[in-house]
């Protein structure tokens, strides 16, 4: 399979890395300073960019009829859009926020939580996210991505990184050192406290979820998610 990499960074090369291991050939790598030079070759590019680029470079991949594996996150506003185009151009798109095989496990597991814990209002949620300091934005899209779910099985309406109002899920968003990503979901009483907690100890968790989503989508149209490769439904 050959890939285009849009984005260059740390999580490019990784994925590079793992992309080669699994016998994939890397046909672009685009960074800001640097052209889509390669890109029709491709059967598939993997988009960890910026935001500011990532809408323009899932546009193009869908003009040159690519399918787009896409793990930037803070430029959804303009979700909707690219959904809009992957549709007239008959495309293949998933958009995550994080692609490791153990939080799209976990996002199960706190959907199913947050189902059982629905039934007890004794109990309140809160959110912890730890990022390396590096990290643009906060809270982080696994961490929306957390609070959505809850939101789909639950009364809360909302999540907030300030003091929480009834209805709303706090986010505690921290920038420490060089952690590549520690999420944790908290019900308290004044009784007891459950918990859930994905910690990643490296970057290759991601590189390697996306890969496999890149091996998945080749030769399919549509918009899926990591539920659909995973098999989670």
């Amino acid at each position: 399979m050959k890939i285009a990499l849009l984005g260059y960074g740390k999580m490019g090369q990784v994925i590079e890395k793992i992309a080669l291991e699994r016998g994939h050939e890397i046909v672009l790598k685009k960074d800001g300073n640097t052209t889509f030079d390669g890109l029709s070759t491709a059967d598939v590019a993997i988009d960890f960019s910026v935001p500011t680029a990532a809408t323009s470079n899932i546009s193009t991949c869908f003009h040159a009829n690519v399918p787009v594996i896409s793990g930037t996150t803070g430029w959804l506003e303009h979700y909707d859009e690219v959904a809009a185009l992957c549709h007239e151009k008959k495309g293949a798109f998933i958009s995550s926020s994080n692609f490791s095989l153990g939080v799209n496990i976990f996002f199960e597991l706190n959907e199913y939580l947050a189902r059982i814990m629905s039934k007890f209002d004794t109990y309140k949620v809160a959110m912890e996210e730890i990022h390396h300091t590096q990290k643009l934005d906060a809270p982080s899209g696994t961490a929306i991505s957390l609070a959505k779910g809850i939101i789909e099985n639950s009364s809360y309406t909302n999540w907030t990184l300030e003091k929480p109002e009834a209805e709303q899920i706090h986010i505690e968003a921290k920038r420490i050192g060089t952690v590549p990503g520690t999420h944790t979901v908290a019900y308290k009483s004044s009784v007891d406290a459950i918990e859930i907690k994905h910690t990643a100890h490296n970057r290759e968790g991601f590189a390697l979820g996306a890969v496999i989503a890149a091996e998945w989508i080749v030769g399919k149209q549509g918009i899926f998610t990591m539920k659909d490769v995973l098999d989670l439904k």
